[in-house]
């Protein structure tokens, strides 16, 4: 039977309130357990052990939602780069960082993120990168010289590596092996996914209840995220300790990569893959306090496409309406 878009619009809706309820829950400071294991999976002669790293991924994304990944195909030098070009862009003054205001999923904003679990903002700037919706918003040659060439080179590695990542979830959702790949294909102007570069403040003591992040979800398929050793602080709560809200820290490695689903892939599987909670926390007395640096590439559909999973548990919906639901719910005025 043919739903009318009321309908339509009304479950979407609910399903979002879900979402948004459940993460308004998490801002408690919860405990720390060490005896769980965020798994390293192991990519190396990909294309001939495809079907058992798929296994490995699906295990460990229903069981955690997180994992890492090592031989990845990106070098440790173009990440460093990567890493360097973030460092110079968030050295420049404010009111120049200020002609690059973020809208519509790209550009740069300071402390506008306000998490539903802390209804705070998070102690951070970042600035995003959507390819389609850039140009007015890149640096000059002068200001950053190679900045540009540099983060899109780092960008386009990152929609290789999701998509390699996604073809192994398609396979094991009865998706075509290329499904996700054409859904995020990067020559469209409907094309959102977004390179992000992230700058947690320093802090001169740490303060209980204070968050670089607060808890939350993430919006997209996948995340992958790049850390610099040394600068820890995130922390996962996999779905089945929500109710305790037991955390355990993932150590920053810069050899590996940390992903995770998020919730638009969750939609997507009909809720077989579970987009979990994951928080940035201040550092504690004794630790590093000074600035943290990351990277986070984030897979998100592209606008005109549809989110309708397998066996349809949830409506139809365009990855533009859902993205534009999670954002409105997290940033002011944007």
């Amino acid at each position: 039977m043919t739903q009318s878009p009321q309908t339509q619009s009304a479950q979407t809706a609910g399903y979002a309130l879900q979402e948004l309820e459940k993460e308004a829950g998490m801002g408690a400071m919860g405990e720390e357990t060490f005896a769980r294991e965020v798994r390293c999976i192991d990519l190396s002669d990909f294309e001939n052990r495809k079907s058992e790293i798929a296994d490995e991924l699906w295990r460990a994304a229903v069981e955690i939602g997180f994992f890492q990944v090592s031989h990845h195909g990106i070098a440790l030098s173009d990440i460093r780069q990567a890493f360097s070009m973030t460092e110079d862009f968030f050295s420049l003054p404010d009111e120049v960082k200020a002609q690059y205001p973020l809208a519509r999923n790209a550009g740069w904003e300071n402390k506008s993120q306000v998490r539903p679990s802390t209804k705070t903002p998070d102690q951070k700037e970042s600035y995003q990168i959507t390819r389609p919706l850039m140009a007015p918003l890149w640096p000059g040659e002068e200001e950053l010289p190679a900045f540009k060439d540099t983060m899109l080179s780092f960008e386009s590695q990152c929609w290789q590596l999701g998509m390699k990542l996604l073809s192994c979830f398609a396979m094991k959702l009865g998706f075509p092996e290329h499904f996700f790949e054409q859904a995020h294909n990067p020559d469209q102007q409907t094309y959102q996914s977004t390179l992000r570069m992230l700058h947690y403040y320093a802090t001169e003591q740490s303060e209980q209840g204070m968050w670089r992040a607060g808890a939350h979800t993430d919006f997209d398929c996948l995340t992958l995220l790049f850390q610099r050793p040394g600068q820890g602080g995130l922390q996962v709560c996999p779905g089945k300790d929500l109710e305790s809200q037991r955390w355990t820290s993932i150590e920053p490695r810069e050899e590996v990569i940390t992903c995770n689903i998020g919730d638009m892939l969750m939609r997507w599987s009909d809720d077989q893959l579970p987009s979990n909670f994951h928080r940035v926390r201040s550092p504690l007395p004794g630790e590093y306090q000074g600035a943290r640096y990351s990277l986070a590439f984030f897979c998100q559909a592209n606008k005109d496409v549809e989110i309708l999973g397998p066996q349809a548990k949830y409506p139809a919906i365009s990855a533009e309406d859902y993205l534009q639901q999670r954002i409105q719910a997290n940033f002011a005025k944007v």
